[in-house]
């Protein structure tokens, strides 16, 4: 069947059909104009865990997304899939969390001679593994967007799309990154790990093409981020969250702070969003959730501003959706949030 019977015969109105693709739709990846890659990884995740579960979860609470979006009403019709689970990847980073284990027990509780080559053994392998699967993520995007594919990256914890980031750059001569997140993420290693979630924004401004970095919601980060900030003032922007609450407090509105977000970005963006950018109530299992933050709607809204000023969304990464043990709210919030960035990405090509 085409795609075009496939959207004939589908009924928009049915259930979620569980036995479907994502969002209970008809379509492959080959006949889906957004296709989704999952990266199940969370190897250097220094706080809570439970990420690498994230872009299953999610594929499984998208199942009770409603299709019909008032923005973006014809969305289903483009045809959304997400790539198969690696899951030998999976089960490479659960192995290997267990070495990174060793390096921040080292860290943490000190140790003899034994722990310490145990640990620089450990350290060594994690970094040379969260490379080969940075160049996994840049071949795996880089195959779906030469395939005419507008491309999202499902994580994992945020150190995932770097590869994805690099894909980009081999595509685009220069483009920013709309960075929603808790944290700065600009630490130029993290316990050791090169690759870590909290150096994720450090190892992008390495790549040239990455013209401009513009972070919102942010609550927390550390000397040596600041420190980056100060040297990489005209190329990064931060919006801290308290900084937003208080202009709201004092009269400015949120269209208002948006447009001026926007305005700091150049034509061509991508879109990083980790979950914990939003209110922790939204997204409690988090890895590393910080008070404050955005609502639902506030997060969505600066979303469609940017998909409605005319610059291009060239591709967006979703993260740090960790799954709780007693229910599914988490992909919830995710499954809905990975809808509406859909919306943009088609929208605003």
């Amino acid at each position: 069947m085409t795609k075009a019977a496939k959207i004939k015969a589908f009924d928009p109105n049915s259930p979620g059909n569980a036995e479907a693709g994502m969002y209970g739709l008809p379509f492959t990846a080959e006949e889906s104009d957004i296709v989704l890659v999952p990266v199940p990884w969370e190897v250097t995740t220094s706080y809570g865990g439970g990420t690498a579960q994230g872009p299953a979860a999610i594929h499984e609470a998208s199942f009770q997304v409603d299709l019909y979006h008032p923005e973006f009403p014809d969305l289903w019709k483009r045809g959304i899939a997400m790539d198969e689970i690696p899951e030998a990847l999976m089960d490479q980073s659960a192995a290997l969390k267990k070495d990174a284990g060793h390096v921040i027990d080292l860290l943490v509780n000190g140790g003899g001679k034994t722990k310490k080559e145990r640990s620089v053994k450990a350290l060594k392998l994690v970094n040379g593994e969260s490379g080969v699967m940075n160049q996994w993520v840049e071949q795996r995007t880089g195959f779906w967007l030469d395939q005419g594919k507008m491309v999202g990256l499902v994580g994992g914890d945020h150190s995932t799309p770097l590869g994805f980031y690099r894909a980009l750059a081999k595509r685009h001569k220069r483009f920013g990154i709309l960075h929603f997140d808790a944290h700065l993420d600009l630490r130029k290693a993290y316990e050791g790990f090169e690759d870590s979630h909290a150096s994720i924004m450090f190892n992008a401004l390495s790549i040239p093409q990455v013209e401009k970095l513009v972070a919102v919601g942010i609550r927390d980060f550390c000397e040596e981020e600041a420190s980056v900030l100060t040297k990489e003032k005209t190329r990064v922007r931060i919006h801290r969250s308290a900084d937003l609450r208080r202009e709201q407090f004092e009269g400015i509105t949120w269209k208002k702070q948006c447009d001026r977000i926007i305005a700091q970005l150049p034509d061509k963006v991508h879109i990083s969003f980790d979950i914990d950018a939003l209110d922790p109530t939204l997204c409690p299992h988090t890895g590393t959730p910080v008070p404050g933050g955005f609502a639902f709607e506030e997060a969505t809204y600066l979303l469609s501003r940017l998909a409605a000023s005319g610059k291009k969304v060239i591709g967006f990464d979703l993260v740090e959706v960790t799954p709780g043990p007693h229910g599914d709210w988490d992909a919830n919030v995710g499954a809905r949030l990975l809808w509406h960035l859909c919306g943009v990405l088609s929208k605003a090509q």
